[in-house]
């Protein structure tokens, strides 16, 4: 059953079927050989979206949107530029800084790159830099939307594995800002480097005039992530207020967003939402089939005989989940994977919310490596440009968070430091 269940999934990658028809075609599949009642599926569909910490996850969408039509991306584009704009190669380092302020609300990397990428690949390709190196950076960048918190993909992961979603928010601080501030000196070397940006000062705000008019946004993430951690609201409750607080500023006080404004927000929203919705439904009930056919535990007792340390370990699970995130969409992996895996790394003694963060930092570089690299497609709609002007300019991009992938996995201090301070550990 196994077999035909994988053979039918990769089958239908082969023919670009998408990734939750495929899912769902190969579980469909699973059942019709073990005989099982069809009504099981739609029972773990079910079941699999039936689950309240999922409901942050179309209002955090939502509230990407409202952030990216209310103004506040842009306001949040000069602030970073105010910091970090009046060097060689400011811009690109405005443009990792920016996405790095907007992770901070959206928790999605798509809807970080349209929202970031319309206000900067043009000023990019305006300042000299090739289109092609524009959307690369950007769809790198917009990686940290689901890295830095709150992020969806964390979000599944926690639902998935079981484990507390407000210690993997707090944990990924660390390998955010890490990234982040890798991504910057590197693209500041290598603007030196290619004499790119010498005028990326021209048109920067004052620090002090950029923070006030983006004080209202920079609150943001201050109201969000304060809230969690201060224990007033839960991460689900969190997206709500991040959603009523996007529409107050972008209504009432920039008054960027008009009532006629609402509903194509809504529908993008709804339309981005039901995707990841029934990717998930899909990715629940596969799972469950091939849980019920001791998959996971027959994975678990050959990586316990083949990769017989830690370390090993690690390494031979990065190197599955690079391979596996370039085929498979994020979500859709951590749904599948996370239930296998999390228990095998609990076995060798790897912290859960640990192990957490390498998934989602691994399989998230599936974003920005093709074939199906979400956020390329994204970079490359905004840019207007086709796919294979951007792999050149995007392999150093891949290098440096590979690097920083690999410090996260066998530097753990780097995700649970602070952690244990916050939950006194």
């Amino acid at each position: 059953m196994t077999t035909a269940m994988l053979f039918t999934m990769v089958l239908c990658f082969a023919f670009t079927v998408s990734v939750a028809v495929s899912i769902g075609l190969a579980a469909i599949v699973g059942i019709q050989i073990g005989n099982a009642n069809m009504l099981i599926s739609v029972k773990e569909m079910f079941s699999s979206i039936n689950k309240f910490p999922l409901a942050a996850i179309p209002f955090f969408i939502l509230a990407g949107n409202i952030m990216e039509t209310g103004g506040i991306s842009r306001r949040l584009v000069e602030f970073a530029k105010s910091l970090v704009g009046g060097v060689q190669g400011g811009l690109p380092m405005t443009c990792v800084l920016t996405c790095m302020i907007f992770a901070a609300v959206s928790g999605s990397s798509v809807a970080t790159t349209f929202a970031i990428g319309a206000i900067l690949i043009p000023a990019l390709i305006k300042h000299g830099y090739p289109t092609g190196y524009a959307a690369a950076l950007q769809a790198t960048s917009a990686e940290l939307g689901v890295i830095i918190p709150p992020s969806i993909p964390m979000i599944l992961y926690g639902v998935s594995a079981e484990v507390s979603i407000g210690e993997l928010f707090i944990a990924g601080f660390g390998p955010g800002l890490f990234i982040g501030f890798s991504l910057m000196a590197f693209v500041y070397v290598y603007c030196r480097i290619k004499g790119w940006g010498k005028t990326d000062g021209e048109g920067r705000l004052s620090v002090g005039r950029a923070t006030w008019q983006a004080a209202w946004a920079l609150f943001m993430p201050v109201i969000i992530l304060g809230g969690i951690y201060g224990g007033v609201f839960t991460p689900t409750e969190a997206s709500a207020v991040a959603v009523f607080y996007a529409l107050l500023v972008g209504m009432v006080i920039y008054r960027e967003i008009k009532l006629k404004d609402l509903y194509p927000i809504l529908r993008k929203s709804v339309i981005s939402s039901a995707v990841i919705m029934f990717i998930i439904a899909n990715a629940g009930l596969f799972a469950f089939l091939i849980t019920r056919a001791g998959v996971p535990d027959a994975i678990g007792r050959w990586l316990q005989a083949v990769l017989e340390t830690p370390a090993l370990f690690l390494l031979g699970i990065n190197l599955a989940l690079f391979i596996i995130g370039m085929f498979i969409e994020t979500s859709a992996a951590i749904i599948v994977l996370a239930p296998i895996l999390a228990p095998v790394a609990m076995h060798f003694g790897i912290d859960p919310v640990h192990f957490g963060l390498v998934m989602v930092v691994n399989l998230a570089l599936g974003m920005i490596t093709p074939p199906f690299g979400v956020n390329l497609f994204a970079a490359c709609t905004v840019a207007r440009i086709s796919l294979d002007r951007i792999i050149p300019y995007l392999l150093p991009f891949v290098a440096v968070v590979l690097c920083c992938l690999m410090v996260i996995t066998y530097v753990p201090e780097l995700s649970l430091t602070l952690r244990d301070w916050v939950y006194k550990k």
